[in-house]
């Protein structure tokens, strides 16, 4: 399975590429897609949504697993995360891929064990899985990484599960 791992956002999109076979990780890519704050939301959109496609064409992922949105304090920033989120998921789906949905919450207790996990605990265990020599930066494409990671996680019980 190779699964395209998105922590959403607008200026800051975290993406990764990971393979997913035998109980075996392989990280075949991560990174950001960055939109300028002076430029205008249309325009940041139209970016991420062509970035989005680039990279499903590119690396061929069947599956998107993205972060759902939380959010308690700025609603005119919920309102343009999740405007960017929404083209994001539209890529995704206009290539065919399946698209799934974690919570923070989701993704602290499938990498660390535990729903309450600080970022640093997802980041060393992300870090730990993958046998990687350093803690994948920026923090936004690490966390696209977890969610990954989550989705082949949550994947491979649910395969077991069906088998019963």
């Amino acid at each position: 399975m190779r699964v395209l791992g998105i922590d959403p956002g607008i200026a800051i999109v975290g993406y990764s590429i990971l393979d997913f076979e035998n109980n075996k990780f392989k990280l075949v890519e991560y990174g950001c897609i960055t939109t300028a704050s002076t430029s205008p939301l249309t325009e940041r959109l139209k970016f991420i949504y062509m970035e989005m496609e680039n990279i499903i064409k590119e690396f061929k992922p069947t599956d998107m697993a993205i972060e759902e949105l939380f959010f308690n304090k700025n609603v005119k920033t919920a309102i343009t995360v999740a405007q960017a989120r929404g083209v994001e998921i539209l890529a995704g789906i206009n290539n065919g891929l399946s698209i799934y949905e974690y919570t923070p919450l989701q993704v602290k207790q499938g990498i660390v064990g535990y729903g309450r996990a600080d970022k640093f605990q997802v980041q060393q265990s992300v870090k730990n899985m993958l046998r990687l020599d350093h803690i994948p930066k920026p923090d936004d494409a690490a966390d696209a990484i977890a969610i990954a990671i989550c989705h082949c996680f949550s994947s491979k019980f649910k395969d077991l599960y069906e088998m019963r």
